[in-house]
């Protein structure tokens, strides 16, 4: 019988390095040709670097900046400090003004002058500008192209007039209404434009009380709205009300992207801008501070059960069971751990629910502690045939649930009060708290019942 014929998926990373082995370079330019921007930046982020190197020499110089906007920070900043400086800073400079400024804050001072030194005056003064802006504000990440009309004009001088136009910028979902002054009035959405008659004013059906956005306020101030309002775009004005600029909903899934980066790498102790392909001095290098407190929360860990060491010896069965108690303690922290680091990130967890979510999974641990104890202290009865001993593993279990339980939950909340991010090193100080617990109460209740 014969076997259906399928394709094969096509994997762009096998083509372009078997290409680059072949030093192909008409062929990686043909392929490069029929791709967009964002596909040719996933594809230097998943190359090592010499490859890397090799094939945005083969992009053609007038996509370059654009396929850098699409590349993932530390990728970037690899590639750019890699590439010669005049190569570099013609790139940069030709970058968005809001991706420009992040790239001359994370390259080194020596290519961030060049690129300055690069721009025009208009040019220099308005990143300066930009980048006088609070870090995370929305004067970092506005974008300076909208389109505004006076509220005194009719819907059709307004239609006339975008007529004219070759394209509305990207996320348009209404026009930006202001005064002779530039004073921002409101709104104009592009569904009432359509649907309204033509010779009613903008002033009787904008939208005067559209939402606006402080340029020195903070993006979690801001960034829900788009989710919960359903907006595309929403207005930047500076403390006299003067519109200025505009946040898009693609600035807003920047940062959530961005967000949700930081939370999950920060778990593992590693940068959000982590290059995959980083060399491997650096690499190591970010990597080792967290394993060396773990190393040190190992050895207090050990520490505790060298305490019990003569408990070990007269019952050998505690070797082979104690790992479970500090396992399942280790699990049941965790969710805790990451629901309420999830829920610190949302902005869901205040001090007025606070206790109740404490309570809750307290409770829960409560449940679970006492369901897997029975299993587990049956399990241990019917492998050792010693009542005691699956007594003592149930107690443990119990005890090393509650521990982690407030520890999951009591961690974050401390850290997140202390201006520490509680997604970098929350989950090494929770291990800690089961491992240590787990060993002590299964060792100690060990020690009072069995000898």
């Amino acid at each position: 019988m014969t076997q259906p014929i399928t394709e094969k998926a096509f994997d762009p990373i096998a083509l372009v390095m078997k290409l680059h082995s072949r030093h192909d370079a008409a062929g990686i330019r043909a392929f490069l040709h029929d791709q967009d921007e964002a596909k040719v930046a996933d594809l230097l982020e998943s190359l090592p670097s010499r490859q890397r190197q090799y094939v945005w020499e083969l992009i053609p110089s007038a996509c370059q900046a654009a396929v850098l906007e699409e590349m993932d920070d530390g990728v970037r900043n690899n590639l750019l400090e890699d590439l010669p400086e005049a190569s570099a800073v013609l790139a940069i400079s030709a970058m968005d003004d809001d991706e420009l400024v992040d790239v001359l804050e994370s390259v080194s001072d020596e290519l961030a002058d060049a690129v300055l030194r690069s721009l025009s005056m208009d040019e220099r003064v308005a990143i300066e500008q930009r980048m006088a802006w609070p870090e995370d504000s929305a004067g970092r990440y506005m974008d300076t192209e909208w389109i505004a009309v006076r509220a005194d004009v009719t819907l059709e001088v307004v239609a006339r007039y975008l007529k004219r136009l070759d394209e509305l910028p990207p996320y348009t979902d209404g026009l930006m209404v202001v005064d002779r002054a530039g004073y921002y009035q409101g709104k104009l959405s592009l569904r009432r434009l359509l649907t309204a008659p033509d010779d009613r004013l903008v002033l009787d059906v904008m939208q005067a009380d559209a939402d606006k956005v402080e340029v020195r306020g903070l993006s979690e101030d801001w960034v829900d709205w788009f989710e919960n309002r359903e907006v595309e775009s929403l207005a930047v004005v500076d403390a006299d009300n003067k519109l200025i600029g505009r946040i898009t909903v693609g600035d807003a899934l920047d940062i959530v992207r961005e967000q949700a980066d930081h939370q999950v790498m920060h778990m593992a102790g590693l940068d959000e801008n982590e290059d995959l392909f980083a060399p491997i001095i650096p690499s190591a290098r970010r990597r080792m501070f967290w394993l060396g407190i773990n190393l040190m929360t190992a050895f207090l860990a050990s520490w505790v059960i060298g305490q019990f060491e003569a408990t070990l010896e007269k019952v050998v069965a505690l070797a082979v069971l104690m790992p479970i108690v500090a396992s399942m303690g280790g699990i049941a922290g965790s969710q805790t751990l990451t629901l309420a680091i999830r829920g610190l990130a949302l902005g869901q967890i205040s001090s007025a629910n606070t206790r109740w979510l404490a309570l809750k999974e307290i409770s829960i641990a409560g449940i679970n502690g006492l369901v897997w104890s029975v299993v587990v202290g049956a399990i241990a009865w019917v492998w050792f045939q010693e009542s005691t001993i699956a007594l003592v593993l149930g107690c443990a279990m119990i005890i090393n649930h509650f521990a982690a339980a407030v520890a999951g939950i009591s961690v974050p909340l401390v850290m997140n009060r202390m201006g520490i991010d509680p997604a970098l090193s929350g989950s090494v100080i929770l291990t800690t708290v089961t491992d240590v617990v787990g060993f002590m109460s299964f060792l100690g209740l060990a020690t009072l019942l069995l000898l």
